[in-house]
Parts: C-alpha cells; sequence; structure tokens
C-alpha cells in the first residue's frame, strides 16, 4: 500500500472516530445508530466495518484513541513530580494535580473534539453500560495503581481502604466535573466563562479533592499532610 493510500486510511477512520465520539456524546451509545454514524462520517457501512470490525470494538476505539495518551500524560507528569521530590513523598495536592490536569486541559480543545470526549467520557460513568466502565476500568488500571501507590506514600496513617473509599469519591468528582460543566450555570454568582478554563477548575477542583482526601476519620484528628 502507497503513502497516498495509507493517508486515505487514516483520514476515513478519523472521521468515524469523530463521527462516533460526537454522536456517542450526544445519544448515547445505544441510541447512536450505525444509519446515523455512517451519514454524519460522509462512509457506507463496510467502511466502518472494515476499519473496526463492530460497534463494541468502535466504542473501544474511540476511548482508546485519547485515554491512551491522556493516562501516559498522567503518569509522566506523576513521575517527574516524584524525581524532583528526590524520595520524598509528594503532597497529595500535587498527586491530584497531575492526575486531573490532563483531562481538565482537554475540555479547552474545541477544535480537536477534546470537549466532546471529556463530555462523553463523563456520560460513560453515569450511563447504565456495565461493559463500557469495565473497559474504562481497563484502561485506567495501570495509572490508577501508580497514583493509588504516591498517596498511600503521600497519606501513611489514612487506613488504605479508607483511601480506596476517598479515590473513589475524587473519581466521581472529576467524572461530574468532565460531564456537567454547564451545571455551574444553574449557580447563582457564579461565572460561566470559568466552566471552560482549565487553570480556574483545576486549582479549584483540586482545592476541593484535597480538602475530603484529608478530612478526618469519625473520632480521630486530621489526616497527616506529607511535607
Amino acid at each position: 500500500m502507497n503513502l497516498r493510500a495509507i493517508k486515505a486510511v487514516t483520514e476515513t477512520q478519523t472521521r468515524i472516530l469523530d463521527a462516533a465520539e460526537d454522536l456517542f456524546m450526544q445519544h448515547g451509545f445505544e441510541g447512536a445508530s450505525m444509519r446515523m454514524l455512517t451519514a454524519q462520517a460522509g462512509v457506507n457501512l463496510a467502511a466502518v466495518n472494515y476499519h473496526f470490525g463492530s460497534k463494541d470494538a468502535l466504542i473501544e476505539a474511540v476511548f482508546r484513541r485519547r485515554l491512551d495518551a491522556m493516562n501516559t500524560e498522567r503518569i509522566a507528569e506523576l513521575e517527574r513530580l516524584e524525581k524532583d521530590a528526590a524520595g520524598k513523598a509528594l503532597s497529595p495536592e500535587a498527586i491530584i494535580r497531575a492526575f486531573i490536569g490532563a483531562s481538565l486541559r482537554m475540555i479547552e480543545d474545541t477544535r480537536g473534539g477534546g470537549r466532546t470526549f471529556t463530555r462523553l467520557l463523563g456520560r460513560a460513568y453515569t450511563e447504565p453500560a456495565k461493559p463500557i466502565r469495565q473497559l474504562i476500568g481497563q484502561m485506567y488500571a495501570t495509572a490508577m495503581e501508580r497514583f493509588k501507590a504516591a498517596f498511600v506514600r503521600a497519606l501513611p496513617e489514612l487506613p488504605k481502604d479508607e483511601l480506596v473509599w476517598r479515590l473513589h469519591f475524587m473519581f466521581g468528582t472529576l467524572a461530574y466535573t468532565l460531564a456537567a460543566t454547564d451545571t455551574v450555570q444553574l449557580i447563582a454568582g457564579a461565572k460561566p466563562e470559568d466552566r471552560y478554563d482549565a487553570r480556574v477548575l483545576e486549582d479549584r477542583l483540586a482545592a476541593f479533592m484535597s480538602a475530603g482526601l484529608l478530612a478526618p476519620l469519625a473520632g480521630t484528628v486530621n489526616v497527616r499532610i506529607a511535607a
């Protein structure tokens, strides 16, 4: 296959993935039909089947296209911070920022489809589609283990089962933030323009998550913060 043919295949795949990403976000994974997909992508069903094989494989490709890169970026940032710390435990807030920064920056990406994907990702956590949540969980597994280990070092006095629950709540908070940025308009006094400002969101979300992560256990004093 020559370079021109390879480029044409890549462009076709990209159109299909872009259309699928948008339609899944708007209509859900069940609601977005293959007829809608082929019409928006400007391809026929044979092209979709040729490149992806099935709707399930297409869904996986949609998530893998962005999540693999996002999680690689997260781990790279965590490793950079750990290297700079020279063996010392990181602060919980630094770990939080390393995790949430990559996904929040995608909210600002309107031309490349990043904002659409963040809305889709948030929707995936709220729709009753267990196979898709399991798929996303598998894609997150390596990154989550690395970040969990960093939190264990940063918060040695926090029981591990309690840490698991707090990470669960943190993850849910991030998912809701990605899925429901429009909700800020319902809150009196909020600036609607801030909902798509990654730095504003990161500062506020990191402060909120840190407070929850460091909240005292029932009947105890505050969890110790690593230096």
